[in-house]
């Protein structure tokens, strides 16, 4: 039994998250979660919402709450539509926890012990009005490149020029409205993880077996330009992890957001009763992480800090921490057309998506589309065939028809009679071969090859049914009727195995159906096809997948066009 331990990047806490952050990172680390729980694995999967920083403290002031309330308000939404939508997480913790705020600042004292952080004078612009220094996204102005007039400290969302607070025209506080701003010299700490691009360098080129989005990304922030620069880890905030000994200033939160892989970890130890060790065992090489594969998932954005900035921090600190052995990159999702936006409530949000239908239809569109090489389009056309095409005609029309057909002949009960020739057999020999790709695809998490290999093991029962034709056959010898409908029977158990990391509640559905808890993985197909004895009683399930209709489509598209309620 091997150890997996599984990260998803941490979603922002600034409101529900739309289904393009969903596929980035949460839900195709939930599959591969499910998929090595289902071959017997140990999985320890975790999360967190990531709480600190200026965005946190933007959108409590918006909202009218303090940000500590607020964080704690908004994580408990995220948390419940990740239940609802089948995350299987073994915690779901806060990066705001006493747990990563011990961490951080543990870390940061190992860093600085070991040469690798800087005190560094830095001017930055001073609110006199509101008696503070201003972060980044504090300020607006108007864009000096395409003269958009609100433009944010740390880039114009209008023409995605990148910018210093100090290159916006006419700049005000986005805390008052003041523009009684001037610029004051203030002290950061700094990670001097230029020091460490040559040990970074050789660690990322060993890793052979990444994705080339993973690893062109970081090889980029490594050598273009001046290559790989120190950066600031802390902030003027109130909000955030308290930085020792310097007064009115916390981590940045790109500091402290991984640190809460560990510190959730730590979370799940003390919410279950259980030592330091429990997660020890999966986070210090000296306490047994030594056998744990580590793998992380998120977009694209998200990987110059856990390619470089995370682990120069793991390494840089001296301690034995566990290192990531795998970084699964997502390219984006874009919506209909143009692209999901949070700020302007384009697109389906988490919510919004399961009030008008189950989370299993939006899981199998995701992950059978998802932008591993490079950006994918959600449409609603094409979610409309995916469903009609994939979940509807062939799962879910297969196990309607063998249950009711079943029902009709033999009564609610696995039949007896009848043995196994070639037709059986050369369905057996299939699936073992596409079985065993399957599994090859869910082990190299290549989300896109494995649904469509998951589809082409429904398809092939579909198409030995239509040729075994039981429905004919049961008019002259009913003993092989039967014998085509016990291996088809059994053939719905085993859907429901494959098909559980993918839409886990279909899946539980067709098991309740056949009256089985068996949950085995078909390591052998033969096997597998005969868990359900002749005389095993089952139920017809209700309709596992119903078809979208036109008049659907074309409501959600134009309710999910403009801006979000």
């Amino acid at each position: 039994m091997a150890r997996i331990l599984i990260t998803s990047a941490l979603p922002y806490i600034n409101g529900v998250k739309h289904l393009g952050n969903l596929i980035g990172s949460q839900l195709p680390a939930d599959l591969f979660a499910r998929y090595n729980r289902g071959r017997g694995n140990e999985v320890m999967f975790i999360c967190a919402t990531d709480e600190h920083g200026t965005p946190a403290e933007l959108a409590a002031a918006k909202a009218g709450q303090p940000v500590a309330e607020y964080c704690a308000e908004l994580h408990d939404v995220q948390a419940d539509i990740a239940k609802r939508f089948g995350l299987s997480f073994d915690y779901f913790g806060r990066s705001s926890s006493p747990q990563n705020h011990r961490l951080t600042q543990h870390l940061a004292a190992k860093l600085a012990e070991n040469g690798l952080i800087e005190e560094v004078s830095e001017k930055q612009v001073y609110s006199i009005d509101d008696g503070r220094f201003l972060p980044d996204r504090y300020i607006e102005g108007t864009c000096p490149n395409c003269g958009h007039e609100g433009a944010r400290g740390d880039q114009c969302d209008e023409c995605t020029k990148q910018l210093s607070p100090t290159d916006l025209i006419d700049p005000y506080s986005t805390v008052s409205g003041s523009k009684n701003l001037e610029v004051r010299e203030t002290k950061h700490l700094f990670l001097r993880q230029s020091k460490l691009r040559d040990v970074l360098d050789e660690w990322i080129s060993s890793k052979t077996d990444w994705p080339i989005l993973t690893t062109s990304i970081a090889k980029k922030w490594l050598h273009d330009g001046d290559g790989l620069r120190d950066r600031g880890i802390t902030r003027d905030l109130d909000w955030g992890v308290p930085v020792p000994g310097m007064e009115g200033k916390v981590f940045y939160v790109w500091f402290d957001a991984p640190i809460e892989y560990i510190g959730a970890t730590a979370e799940w130890a003390e919410a279950n009763g259980l030592d330091d060790a429990a997660w020890e065992r999966w986070w210090r090489t000296d306490k047994g992480a030594d056998d744990v594969r580590y793998v992380q998932f998120m977009g694209k954005d998200n990987v110059p800090f856990h390619t470089l900035s995370f682990p120069a921090t793991i390494m840089g600190s001296g301690e034995p921490w566990k290192l990531v052995d795998y970084i699964k990159s997502f390219n984006y999702l874009n919506y209909d057309g143009g692209q999901f936006s949070t700020s302007k409530g384009r697109g389906v949000f988490m919510d919004q998506a399961l009030s008008i239908l189950p989370s299993d239809y939006w899981r199998w569109w995701l992950l059978s589309h998802a932008p591993e090489n490079s950006d994918a389009e959600f449409t609603w056309e094409n979610f409309q065939a995916s469903v009609n095409k994939d979940l509807a005609d062939v799962l879910g029309n297969f196990a309607s028809r063998v249950t009711k057909f079943c029902r009709s002949k033999f009564g609610e009960v696995v039949p007896d009679g009848g043995t196994y020739g070639p037709e059986e057999q050369a369905l057996i020999d299939t699936l073992d071969k596409r079985i065993k790709a399957y599994n090859t695809h869910m082990d190299d998490m290549e989300v896109r090859k494995a649904a469509s290999e998951l589809r082409a093991i429904w398809v092939a029962g579909n198409e030995y049914l239509q040729a075994a034709a039981p429905w004919a056959k049961f008019k002259d010898d009913p003993d092989a009727a039967a014998a085509v409908i016990r291996l088809s029977l059994n053939l719905i158990r085993l859907y429901a195995v494959l098909s559980a990391p993918f839409i886990p509640d279909a899946s539980a559905a067709l098991l309740k159906a056949m009256n089985t808890d068996d949950d085995s993985w078909p390591d052998d197909v033969t096997q597998a096809l005969e868990t359900l004895p002749a005389g095993h009683t089952f139920t017809v399930p209700e309709v596992t997948f119903a078809k979208i209709t036109d008049d659907q489509r074309e409501e959600w598209q134009e309710k999910f066009a403009g801006k979000r309620e």
